[in-house]
């Protein structure tokens, strides 16, 4: 799945084929075929397989920690691989991946949180994971003039958008350190609520 997976961060879904992928296992597409039936297929393969860049921490007793080490990992292994974010749609069925949900909805768990709201809060932080890796991963691919040109259109609009203008959106901003904020009003959120219902 190397060879897949490499091929995905340099053309995205879009630019994989059966083709090209043999061409790098140097093998003809019929070679191909005997170990995948379709693209979708590859996709899969190679879905699970980033997910193993994602390192399961030892689970603590700590759930918050564990959560907030298993989300950033999840969140770095989708921006260096950016396609990764696209595929959000397809069931996500691999060992590496369900590994990964499993010990996220075991820390869920621990934190008090049960049955359809512990499947509601872990589709929340899955979302939130998802949309910032996607987030920066599209920022990135347009480069910084993107983002130059975007906030200076903006300003030429100030009396229409103030709010926006006077609290920077659009302006640079550290990725990282905005996700870990903003997790950290999620998991606020969470244990609020489980404390509120005499859970946790």
């Amino acid at each position: 799945m190397n060879e897949a997976v490499a091929l995905l961060d340099e053309e995205g879904s879009a630019g994989l084929t059966m083709r090209k992928l043999a061409q790098r296992l140097r093998h003809g597409p019929t070679t191909l075929y005997w170990h995948v039936q379709t693209k979708d297929d590859v996709l899969d393969l190679a879905l699970d397989a980033i997910f193993a860049e994602v390192v399961l921490p030892p689970e603590s007793q700590d759930w918050r920690a564990d959560l907030v080490a298993l989300l950033t990992q999840w969140r770095a292994v989708m921006v260096r691989h950016p396609w990764s974010a696209t595929m959000v749609e397809r069931p996500m069925l691999g060992p590496n991946v369900l590994a990964r949900t499993e010990f996220l909805h075991r820390a869920v768990l621990r934190a008090g949180l049960l049955g359809p709201r512990l499947i509601t809060a872990v589709h929340g932080l899955a979302n939130y994971v998802i949309g910032s890796a996607l987030s920066e991963s599209q920022w990135r691919l347009r480069g910084d003039n993107a983002r130059d040109s975007a906030a200076a259109y903006l300003w030429t609009e100030r009396e229409r958008y103030p709010t926006l203008v006077e609290q920077g959106y659009l302006t640079e901003h550290d990725w990282d350190a905005s996700f870990t904020e903003g997790l950290g009003y999620l998991l606020d959120g969470m244990q609020g609520r489980a404390r509120r219902e005499g859970q946790a």
